[in-house]
């Protein structure tokens, strides 16, 4: 399992994704679930997986051997608005789970495979998308700025509480340390090293991508600081007067 976070605010895209892909006792396994496919200046995109780590990377396979192929009816740089490559990666991901997906199930594994998809092309808006294994995807808004797949629940509810499309980019980079962290408190499923990405509107480039390891002091203090914050805010909470 993995976690992978996208937020869509007025100022541009945070995304996040764990490379966690099989935890346990005697085995764990580290792949990257974000590609960025870049332009400067022209388009910028990113893509995020989770599900069936086979499903992931043959679709994502597909689409990086395709890039600049005039002859491909697959090449993500010759799409014209957003929409359109995020129904491209659709169509691929149909493809794949067309072509494997009854060998995956008879061997007792689940082939499914979500994705998000973001970004921005010259001339266009910046968007973001959740692709479902079925190839159909949905599309974030102001009203439901945050979309995540794989292992979501215990990172959701400090985004539902402070996540809004108005929040700064710094700041939606904070919550999704502390989802993240939250996450990997909960699920052995999910762990470090973590992909972060911020791309500001208009830009069409990325602005920062970095990974952060165990050895990431922000992270390490951040961790802390929330820790102890909760702690003391817990403290100073009243006790209910029926326990008096």
């Amino acid at each position: 399992m993995t976690y992978c976070l996208g937020i869509y605010l007025k100022d541009g895209l945070v995304f996040a994704s764990d490379s966690r892909t099989n935890a346990g006792v005697d085995h764990i396994a580290t792949f990257r679930k974000m590609t960025i496919f870049e332009k400067p200046g022209q388009r910028c995109m990113f893509l995020l997986s989770a599900g069936n780590l086979g499903t992931s990377q043959a679709v994502v396979n597909n689409l990086t051997r395709n890039l600049g192929d005039k002859s491909s009816k697959i090449d993500l740089y010759a799409t014209k608005n957003m929409f359109e490559s995020a129904e491209l990666i659709g169509d691929v991901l149909r493809k794949v789970m067309a072509k494997d997906g009854d060998y995956v199930r008879a061997a007792g594994a689940d082939p499914g495979s979500d994705f998000l998809f973001g970004g921005q092309m010259k001339g266009g808006r910046h968007r973001l998308f959740h692709i479902y294994s079925a190839g159909n995807f949905i599309e974030a808004s102001p009203e439901t700025p945050c979309l995540q797949i794989g292992e979501t629940k215990y990172g959701k509810p400090i985004l539902d509480r402070v996540i809004t499309h108005d929040l700064a980019i710094e700041n939606a980079v904070k919550v999704t340390f502390l989802s993240f962290d939250a996450t990997m408190r909960s699920n052995l499923s999910v762990g470090l090293p973590i992909d972060i990405a911020t791309y500001r509107t208009g830009k069409q480039k990325v602005d920062r991508h970095v990974v952060v390891t165990e050895s990431d002091q922000f992270h390490a203090d951040l961790r802390r600081r929330y820790n102890s914050g909760l702690l003391e805010l817990f403290k100073s909470l009243p006790s209910p007067n029926w326990l008096d």
